[in-house]
């Protein structure tokens, strides 16, 4: 399991996004240099957790929760195939490209060290949003995402540290529970009698998501 890209983003003017200053960071590019990884504060103020990675809408995107974004080249490559035409590491938004790494399969709260010092924990899923369909300008792209069930993982800094392209990344906890990055997903998409089973995931699980959880499961019945 290895980093094969770090991504870093720069604020750049797109008319697909909500922000009023018409600016997104969606766009990253793959960096040869070291990058420092760091704890960026809480959603609304706190924004990428890698330095030099630009979060324009701090409403939606960025925060403790949200510090880094990672997807699979693998998933990257179905694209390719797919979409035919090819993807770099960062044109997902991602911060971290990675290989040989189960993203999709991944437990909310698991644990990743990658490199020598940086511990990553999974938080969540991304959801598609309006600035990444724009981004990649393919139709009904949001469907196609959601549909294909391959999210990627957002995750929060445990332990600081500098990581570059070619470090190894080793799975250093994983939780007893079988909530996954996938199952978060199609629970907050495509199949929201799911919802309920995210509970398992316990603290990890966020408040928002934990609210929706409850709130099916006042609806239907059942007990948490």
């Amino acid at each position: 399991m290895e980093l094969l890209s770090v991504n870093l983003g720069r604020a750049t003017a797109s008319e697909y996004t909500d922000q009023a200053e018409g600016v997104t960071g969606i766009g990253k590019q793959p960096t040869e240099g070291p990058v420092e990884v760091r704890e960026p504060g809480p959603r609304g103020t706190g924004g990428s957790g890698l330095v030099g990675d630009d979060v324009c809408d701090l409403r939606h995107h960025g925060g403790t929760r949200q510090a880094v974004y990672a997807y699979a080249r693998e998933d990257l490559d179905r694209w390719e195939s797919d979409l035919g035409r090819p993807l770099r590491g960062g044109e997902f938004g991602e911060n971290l490209t990675t290989v040989g790494l189960d993203v999709n399969g991944a437990r909310l709260g698991e644990q990743w060290r990658v490199g020598a010092d940086l511990v990553l924990e999974v938080t969540a899923s991304r959801i598609p949003c309006r600035t990444f369909a724009g981004a990649l300008n393919e139709e009904k792209w949001v469907k196609r995402f959601t549909e294909a069930v391959a999210p990627g993982a957002y995750l929060k800094v445990v332990e600081p540290g500098v990581v570059r392209a070619g470090d190894p990344i080793e799975i250093a906890h994983r939780p007893a529970h079988d909530v996954t990055v996938a199952m978060h997903f199609k629970a907050n998409t495509l199949e929201r009698s799911l919802l309920p089973r995210l509970l398992e995931a316990g603290d990890v699980l966020s408040p928002l998501t934990r609210e929706k959880a409850l709130a099916y499961l006042e609806k239907h019945g059942g007990a948490a």
